[in-house]
């Protein structure tokens, strides 16, 4: 398809780049991933709080950002904590925000 910024553009590229976005502008999704920009980890039932959403909607949004890849769980005990992936998902995240903030 081409080359952006350094990367080469393909139609795969382009559907993962769509696939995370459409995650992350989930208005619970959203809401669930800045609780975690902090660096806690935080469990499903204070992240369905802060999604204002039941704790089965939640457990799905969870599944489908660990399975992408922005989040990861860790198993302490019979409790599940989910964590941002990586410092890069906290480093997207800062610049859609900063983005968001522009446009107000």
């Amino acid at each position: 398809m081409g080359r952006a910024h350094g990367c080469t553009v393909t139609l795969a590229n382009t559907n993962q780049i769509a696939h995370v976005a459409s995650l992350v502008g989930e208005p619970a999704r959203t809401a669930m991933l800045l609780a975690l920009m902090d660096g806690r980890a935080l469990t499903a039932h204070e992240l369905a709080a802060v999604g204002n959403i039941g704790a089965a909607t939640a457990s799905r949004h969870l599944a489908l950002l660990i399975e992408a890849g922005l989040l990861a769980m860790e198993r302490q005990g019979r409790h599940r904590y989910h964590r941002l992936a990586s410092p890069e998902v906290a480093r997207v995240l800062e610049g859609i925000t900063q983005l968001a903030a522009q446009r107000s």
